[in-house]
């Protein structure tokens, strides 16, 4: 049985779990037109859900890949000083993301980015092998040649592994939404939690509402599907059914890393339940809709706090808290 935290005092994440994640690095230059030099910070969705992570609490590895070059570097740098375990399968030069800021600090990219992680199959499969959960998503699902190798970590990670998938769908990267569609189905269907946007969605399935997707998403196998949408909050769906909430309130400086730090929120709040890994998916299963709704509200603050500054910089555990509801073991 778990050690029992009060309610009133922070608990670790989860004592024990190990999250790896699969996916790109990159490196995000910021266009603002109201300020006329540039920025460049560490990006990509997967980078930035696994930062998000570490930082609350979570032992995280990144699979990854990014040259010894200039933007490498400032990757590497950026992992190291956030106690994120890399494992680089690439030698490609590192790749980019030129962001340009519009109105209400939403950024629209363009990319130059190879996605391969052939260099490091062993110590990738390694990583997966100890992990209590793996996450993946956005370019490194889609792109070839790694996505078939992404693929391949997901499925090996299957039997003693919680899995979570972000589609963060870049139609600039991969265009045809047909493909994209069928991809993104895959890996929902090897999920246990999925987070999708709905602009995403949206762009995925124009024939229907995100919210027809996300129930259709469900009901291929994955426990529980968020959905994100911006200033309209947050829903959540299980088989225990639906919540919804609103927005926090908080003055916007920019979007960038907003989804990527309501995934770390929810996959730290799943945590502390106690609900990833093979022996957590009986509860991740059993989550009430009081649950579902504390931890669409714990990822919903972290995504806040993300938009309130600069970049992808989420918040630290001291920032956010505990998640504000029992675990399994203080129920019992």
């Amino acid at each position: 049985m778990s050690a029992n935290y009060p309610a009133s005092e922070p608990r670790p994440a989860a004592a024990g779990t190990v999250l790896t994640v699969v996916g790109e690095s990159l490196v995000d230059i910021i266009t603002d037109p109201h300020h006329p030099a540039s920025q460049a910070h560490p990006g990509g969705s997967p980078l930035n859900v696994a930062v998000g992570a570490a930082r609350l609490g979570l032992q995280t590895n990144l699979v990854t890949h990014y040259a010894a070059d200039r933007y490498g570097l400032v990757i590497e740098e950026h992992l190291q000083s956030n106690a994120v375990h890399v494992v680089n399968g690439g030698a490609t030069p590192t790749s980019t993301a030129f962001a340009t800021l519009g109105p209400g600090g939403v950024a629209e990219y363009t990319f130059s980015i190879t996605w391969e992680i052939n260099g490091a199959s062993l110590p990738a499969l390694a990583a997966v092998d100890v992990s209590t959960h793996v996450h993946t998503g956005s370019i490194a699902t889609v792109l070839p040649p790694g996505n078939l190798a992404t693929l391949a970590l997901v499925e090996a990670a299957r039997e003693h592994a919680t899995i979570s998938y972000d589609p963060n769908c870049r139609p600039a990267i991969s265009p045809d939404a047909a493909a994209a569609r069928q991809q993104a189905e895959v890996f929902v269907a090897a999920s246990d939690i999925v987070k999708a946007s709905d602009e995403d969605l949206s762009w995925l399935y124009p024939d229907r509402t995100p919210e027809e997707t996300l129930q259709a998403w469900l009901e291929l196998g994955p426990e529980v599907v968020a959905l994100t949408r911006g200033a309209s909050g947050p829903v959540i769906l299980s088989a225990a059914g639906r919540v919804e909430m609103a927005a926090e309130p908080i003055l916007v400086a920019d979007t960038v890393g907003a989804g990527d730090a309501f995934m770390a929120g929810l996959l730290s709040g799943l945590a502390q339940l106690e609900a990833l890994g093979a022996d957590g998916r009986h509860r991740l299963k059993a989550l009430t809709l009081d649950q579902l709704h504390a931890l669409g509200a714990y990822a919903n603050r972290a995504a806040a706090i993300t938009c309130s500054r600069k970049g992808a910089n989420p918040p630290r555990a001291a920032e956010l808290g505990p998640l504000p509801v029992p675990s399994p073991a203080q129920e019992r």
